[in-house]
């Protein structure tokens, strides 16, 4: 009778340790399965999000030299009008996460900072140059690089960025409803988002 119960604690612990190491095996395929999904929506949203506008503005260009012993004046002038394109981007291939698959936590540790593009179309008119004060190149360059100040401070203050900024956090927050799903924490900056409106008041 002792040999049957002895058989049978022996064939109960077989039976176990076969159950324990099937059910971590498992557990380990799901954490990997996770891990990979993980990382392909990551992909996924590794590509550039913009946001467009156009701007216009006129500007006046005015310069007056004189000349023979500051006698004689020299003028030219021209009227300027410039339609602009502006984007603002995030390069989302640079974003930097890490996997944490023992606590299953994802940490975004690095969001890009935006990119602003301007593509100015500018247009010359009524221009006046006396024979002694011509344009010239410099001035044309002078020219262009006050108008991509003036269209880069109106992007700063226009609603561009903002709009890209959403556009980014909707892209992270496709990362965030994925690792919820599927158990794991996402944080950003060691601040754990709770809830898909802890992404929206992202501080970036």
């Amino acid at each position: 009778m002792k040999k049957y119960i002895v058989g049978a604690l022996v064939v109960l612990i077989i039976f176990l340790t076969y159950r324990y190491f099937e059910n971590r095996n498992a557990e380990r395929d799901r954490l990997e399965e996770s891990t990979a999904m993980i990382q392909q929506q990551i992909k996924n949203v590794g590509k550039l999000v913009v946001t467009e506008g156009t701007f216009s503005q006129v500007f006046t260009y005015n310069d007056t030299r004189n000349r023979f012993f500051d006698v004689l004046p020299a003028r030219k002038k021209a009227l300027i009008v410039v339609n602009t394109r502006a984007t603002v981007a995030y390069d989302l291939s640079k974003l930097e996460i890490e996997l944490d698959e023992e606590n299953k936590t994802v940490h975004i540790t690095h969001i890009p900072k935006e990119e602003i593009n301007i593509y100015p179309d500018i247009k010359y008119y009524d221009i006046t140059q006396d024979y002694l004060n011509q344009f010239s190149a410099e001035d044309y360059n002078k020219i262009k690089t006050r108008i991509n100040k003036s269209m880069r401070e109106k992007v700063e203050k226009s609603t561009l960025k903002s709009n890209a900024q959403n556009r980014l956090i909707s892209e992270l927050q496709k990362i965030y409803i994925l690792t919820s799903t599927l158990g794991w924490t996402l944080t950003y900056n060691n601040e754990e988002f709770g809830t898909a409106r802890d992404m929206e008041e992202l501080k970036l």
